[in-house]
């Protein structure tokens, strides 16, 4: 399924067509977006054994954070930016629970643009 997006609006309101249920199975956990310039914006996303909820806005209790530019993160959505090289480089930080980030890649692939 190739689902190039545009922007980052873009990206949250296809999230739940990209989204595994099978890779989600088991996991309990809120993923913060905080994507800041132009196109950015601040959502989360309610992971819930097996469901996802999207919402705009800040969430009181994440269990990670993921901060990057907005730009960045469409290109690292659409498979031009690699999210290990992105950390490394700083391009991308993640707070809270590093290894339930880890699995974002799995309950949400990437497009393979």
């Amino acid at each position: 399924m190739n689902m190039v997006v545009t922007s980052v609006r873009e990206y949250f309101d296809t999230l739940p067509n990209r989204f595994q249920a099978t890779a989600a199975k088991g996991v309990n956990a809120t993923f913060q977006f905080e994507l800041s310039g132009a196109e950015g914006g601040t959502y989360h996303v309610v992971v819930d054994d097996g469901t996802m909820n999207v919402v705009e806005g800040p969430s009181a209790t994440p269990s990670a954070t993921i901060k990057m530019t907005g730009e960045d993160y469409v290109k690292m959505v659409n498979g031009k930016l690699n999210g290990a090289m992105a950390f490394m480089k700083g391009q991308m930080k993640v707070t809270g629970n590093v290894m339930l980030a880890q699995k974002m890649q799995n309950i949400f692939p990437p497009s393979k643009g």
